[in-house]
């Protein structure tokens, strides 16, 4: 997708989508319907996983089969190594080259630098933003060209985190085409690896770069970092070497060298301050030269600099353009020579001081169009300058392209790996200046461009992984959705990078890309793209052995995906599931021991025996009885040794342990049955002795009236025969077993449940074996009653009411509670008492 240098895979694509062509004889009829273009998916190799990306319904992910095991990768050859430096450096700029500048007064460092590795040290350059370390480091990384057996390699650390290093470093050196070796393979190869390994831009440090430095022993690192990047720990042995600014002399012949001539007094004296203001920094003199090369080019008015090809728009609108214009079509620009005593010059003033520190505003007002487009749009994208082929999409100019030329001379732009960087400070003054208007606008535009040229057949995976810095600053512009258009388009963007960069192998761009567009979707309330990207997600998570996360996710994708009802999207995702399933039932899965994988003790089976405790901790369980009326044996305690001897001992501690258990709680078991066959034979032995000849059960005393008119007793039977003629000194058993003295005359209290034994009276269900003979009813007139009435009235009311008039002595009988209940509890046959012929 490059216009200046189509591939042989991009011709035939130009007239896509035309449904008429036109003709000599006028329109062809219409094509047929298109076919729809088939997804383009990519097989990998992740450690002992085999990867399909599939940007439709999500990727699918198995473990690999013996015949899609890989090769083993090979070391590139010396063709391949500068092949591989030459792509991993920033594309060649159209236009003519600019002239190289000096590196001043730097021998010393790079010397030093070039010493230390060859003793295969490790150095760490530090200097501000703008000091030169890029430059010192491309002429270092020349001096040790044959200095390790694999070369050097050459690494962009903005970005980047340590693992990702790591994998960059390996596929510099090794050539193992659609291979991402896991964790420890990762390890074990980068651990052969001899080479020196320049890291410019570097954005961490402490214990992450000590960890950077061990995985690869053998090899020599140089890095580059700002000084508020954290140093290496003591123990890294890593050398630190500052750069600082450059010296008065040493700055002003940097800006010779810029311009090209030599300077005037008053320029002189104008760098003079302009040094003491910058500290002596390389780039602000290379703005400044940039500053000067245009006073020179508005000192000449347009009618001459028009005459040698220049362009109109390079200066603005000026009086004189149009005669310009017309002198300049008699001109023979092949053959046209202007004598420089006819040139007519203009006054411009030297830039001021302030101009001359912050020159970003002044240089891109003397710039074309063009490169001024380009500026908004880095602007808009947090400082990332898109790819040159992209600039006559984006500003809508045929020959954008050379707008990189313009900024790179104006030292407005900085290489950074395989792009091109606002430089220090660009960003920051231009939005001073108001170019940081309409930059949601811009990169909304930005990501409608990269999502279609992402998607495309002919942009190869390695081809989008080169623009991932670019296409994830358009994502984090519009993530936050600050237009309702914003979201939707970042969910579009992120459908289509996001499995390029999985089968180019980046995957920390795949992972931020999945991130920025899962909340993308959830903003614009898109339930099935979310789920696509929970289910990658879990899927990289499974790929990179994080076994929680990635359940997390698939279980996440899954519950959505049956929401919407789809089953090929849920097959997928209930596969992946069934997968870190696997993987978690097996130890050594994963980076961190999960619950499933730890061994845990067996599980207690039905019947209440208790399982074995897991772990090295003792485990007391608190006693449940078997019955809780009765008495247990004792607290079964549990207990496992602090330290186990090995799986043998483990197992055989288990097994004796649940037979003990089972030794005891039949015990229990055995113990409760004969307490409940000993309460079963005491309750029949009492049932059956309430039906023995007692000569006082069941007889009608003088103190009862029997009723007539059921043939029954309504009133209560007494316990037992006694004189009313005087006191009885006995107790009388009452209906709950408590004794009530009939001395007092006092109603007695139950003491216990109506339904318990009570000694010597009538069982509950016994029959009554009273004699049926009539007795005469006496009446004593020697006593007056000497019970009070009862607070409670009967429990049983008589149904019928008796034929003779109770004595007092009968009323206060029949009112006694405990009578009445000893009556209410017996359900023998009715005892009449009435005499022989009396009517019913």
């Amino acid at each position: 997708m490059d216009p200046m240098n189509r591939g042989p895979e991009e011709f035939g694509h130009d007239n896509e989508g035309d449904d008429t062509r036109e003709t000599r004889g006028g329109l062809l009829p219409e094509r047929g319907p298109s076919v729809p273009t088939r997804a383009r998916t990519t097989r990998l190799v992740s450690g002992d996983l085999l990867l399909t990306v599939n940007p439709v319904d999500g990727s699918e992910i198995e473990a690999c089969p013996p015949g899609e095991q890989p090769g083993p990768s090979r070391r590139r050859t010396g063709e391949e190594r500068v092949e591989a430096t030459r792509a991993a450096g920033p594309p060649v700029l159209p236009g003519p080259a600019a002239v190289p500048l000096p590196m001043l007064e730097r021998q010393e460092q790079r010397d030093q630098l070039v010493q230390l590795l060859s003793r295969g040290r490790s150095a760490r350059l530090t200097g501000p933003a703008g000091s030169g370390r890029s430059t010192l480091l491309d002429s270092v990384a020349a001096d040790c060209a044959d200095l390790a057996p694999d070369g050097v390699v050459r690494l962009s650390g903005l970005h980047r985190t340590p693992t990702e290093l790591l994998y960059e470093l390996l596929a510099a050196v090794e050539y193992a085409p659609d291979q991402r070796p896991d964790r420890p393979t990762l390890l074990d190869r980068v651990a052969g690896i001899g080479a020196v390994v320049v890291v410019d831009d570097l954005e961490f440090g402490g214990a992450t770069l000590d960890e950077l430095l061990t995985a690869a022993p053998e090899c020599a690192f140089l890095f580059s970092a700002t000084p508020d990047v954290a140093a290496a720990s003591p123990a890294a042995h890593v050398e630190e070497v500052a750069l600082a600014g450059l010296g008065r002399s040493a700055a002003l012949e940097l800006l010779e060298s810029s311009v090209g001539r030599s300077l005037t007094e008053d320029e002189a004296n104008w760098a003079g301050d302009l040094w003491f203001e910058s500290e002596g920094l390389p780039l602000r003199f290379v703005q400044a030269g940039a500053l000067l090369r245009q006073r020179d080019q508005l000192r000449v008015t347009p009618v001459e600099f028009d005459a040698f090809g220049a362009l109109d728009d390079a200066f603005g609108p000026a009086a004189g353009t149009s005669r310009a214009t017309d002198e300049a079509d008699d001109i023979d620009n092949d053959a046209a020579v202007v004598d420089a005593d006819e040139v007519e010059l203009r006054e411009i003033p030297l830039p001021s001081l302030g101009e001359g520190a912050a020159p970003a505003a002044l240089l891109a007002s003397r710039l074309s169009r063009s490169a001024q487009e380009t500026l908004r749009f880095a602007v808009a994208l947090g400082g990332e300058v898109p790819h040159q082929a992209h600039l006559p999409a984006l500003v809508g100019d045929t020959h954008a392209d050379a707008a990189l030329g313009e900024l790179m001379g104006c030292g407005l732009l900085s290489p950074a790996g395989t792009r091109y960087r606002l430089a220090a400070g660009v960003q920051t003054q231009l939005l001073a200046q108001g170019y940081g208007e309409d930059t949601a606008d811009r990169a909304h535009t930005v990501a409608q461009h990269y999502a279609w040229w992402a998607g495309h057949p002919s942009v190869t995976p390695t081809r989008a992984a080169a623009e991932s810095d670019a296409l994830l600053a358009a994502l984090g512009a519009l993530v936050p959705g600050t237009d309702s258009e914003h979201p939707a388009t970042a969910v579009l963007l992120a459908r289509s990078a996001a499995p390029a960069f999985a089968a180019g192998l980046h995957w920390g761009a795949w992972e931020r890309t999945l991130r920025s567009g899962q909340e993308a979707a959830r903003l614009a309330g898109e339930v099935a793209e979310e789920a696509y990207f929970h289910h990658e997600l879990g899927v990289l998570a499974l790929c990179s052995g994080n076994l929680e996360r990635a359940r997390a996710e698939l279980e996440a994708s899954v519950g959505m995906r049956g929401v919407l009802s789809d089953k090929r999207g849920t097959v997928a995702g209930r596969r992946a599931l069934a997968l870190v399933a696997d993987r978690t039932a097996v130890p050594g899965h994963g980076e961190e021991e999960t619950t499933a994988t730890r061994r845990e003790g067996p599980v207690s089976p039905p019947r209440g025996i208790p399982a074995l405790p897991a772990g090295p901790a003792k485990a007391v369980t608190k006693p449940v009885p078997a019955f809780p009326g009765f008495g247990d044996p004792g607290p079964t305690v549990l207990t496992h040794s602090a330290v186990a001897d090995g799986d043998e001992k483990r197992r055989s501690a288990g097994r004796w342990g649940v037979l003990a258990g089972a030794r005891r709680n039949v015990v229990a078991v055995s113990t409760g049955a004969l307490l409940a066959a000993v309460l079963g034979t005491v309750v029949i032995i009492g049932a059956t002795s309430g039906s023995t000849d007692d000569p006082g059960t069941g007889r009608v005393t003088s103190d009862s009236t029997a009723d007539e008119g059921d043939g029954g007793l309504d009133v209560d039977v007494p316990a037992g025969d006694g004189s009313t003629d005087g006191p009885s000194e006995s107790p009388s058993p009452g209906a709950s077993g408590s004794a009530s003295p009939g001395a007092s005359g006092t109603a007695a209290t139950p003491s216990s449940p109506a339904g318990s034994m009570s000694p010597g009276g009538p069982t509950k269900g016994a029959p009554s074996t009273a004699p049926t003979s009539p007795r005469p009813t006496t009446t004593p007139t020697t006593r007056p009653p000497t019970t009070r009435p009862p607070t409670t009235p009967p429990t049983t009311p008589p149904t019928t009411p008796p034929t003779t008039q109770p004595t007092p002595t009968d009323t206060a009988t029949s009112e006694n509670p405990g009578n009445s209940a000893s009556a209410t509890l017996s359900s023998g046959p009715p005892v009449s008492t009435a005499p022989e012929g009396t009517p019913a």
